[in-house]
Formats: C-alpha cells, sequence, structure tokens
C-alpha cells in the first residue's frame, strides 16, 4: 500500500516558500508558476512549520475539499480544512498535496493529501498553528509568477 501510495503522489516539488517574520505571528510565503502551485507550496509550508517535513513519509492519502466567496476565503479555508487535517484523526502531516480540482468560479478546491500520522517519536515538534488569519492575506498573481502572503496565528 505504501509504495502505491508513493507512486501515485509522484516527485515531491521543489521547495517554493520561505518564512517571513511577523509580530507574534508568522508570515508564511509562497510561490509557483502558477496559482494551483503557490496554493499546495503554502499548504506545505505550514506543514513544515510544525515538524520537519523531511521525516515524513508517504504512507495515508486524504482527500480535502475547500469552498469560499472569493480567492482569499478559498485560501483561508484550504489552509482551514488542513489545519483540521492535521489536529483532528488521522493526526495527518503531509508532504505532498496535489490539487486536483481548482474551479476559479465557484471558488472550489479539491485536493489529495498524501502524507503519514503525526508521531511525535518521529517527527520533530515544530511550531503549533493555532488558526489561518485573513490578516495581511495577499495573493499576487502575474503571468510568470503567483505569490502568496498569509499570516498563521502560532
Amino acid at each position: 500500500m505504501t509504495e502505491e501510495l508513493v507512486k501515485e503522489a509522484g516527485e515531491i516539488p521543489e521547495i517554493k516558500y520561505e518564512y517571513l517574520d511577523h509580530t507574534a505571528d508568522v508570515q508564511l510565503h509562497s510561490w509557483g508558476n502558477n496559482l494551483k502551485e503557490a496554493f499546495e507550496q503554502v499548504g506545505i509550508a505550514m506543514m513544515a512549520y510544525m515538524t520537519e517535513i523531511d521525516t515524513v513519509e508517504i504512507n495515508q492519502k486524504h482527500e480535502i475539499e475547500a469552498q469560499g466567496d472569493d480567492l482569499e476565503g478559498l485560501l483561508f479555508h484550504f489552509l482551514d480544512e488542513l489545519l483540521f487535517l492535521f489536529s483532528a484523526e488521522p493526526f495527518l502531516i503531509c508532504k505532498k498535496l496535489v490539487i486536483q480540482e481548482f474551479d476559479m468560479e465557484s471558488f472550489r478546491i479539491k485536493c489529495l493529501c498524501f502524507g503519514e500520522e503525526f508521531n511525535l517519536a518521529k517527527h520533530p515538534q515544530g511550531t503549533e498553528v493555532k488558526a489561518i488569519t485573513y490578516s495581511a492575506m495577499q495573493i499576487v498573481q502575474n503571468p510568470e509568477k503567483c505569490d502568496i502572503f498569509v499570516i498563521i496565528d502560532i
């Protein structure tokens, strides 16, 4: 089963995110060649803030869906769904995200989440993410690059 999931997940993408200092919180900055890639990267950035992502293996897969009233709302709900996946059964820490559906008209996402159950014996505990915020949220789209900035409450 694990080998099948690793094959289905495919190669782990290049890291396209960073952490920016912010008073009492942290700002995630991700980028990609398109909006889909930037969303996937910001999701992994949040996961990597909670543990060392290199320690995570792919042996589980879950699907999440998120919907918003606009693009910022979609980003908020997408990250919130990922945080819920980590915070509740099965306590999944994701190593790779694959957005299968990205509907810009209805602001809806379906995403496959590949990873494993968080285990303190295996995964170093990073900083707990308490919530996603709308504060200073930015989605900057250009023809050659898309950037996302979002502050998470830690």
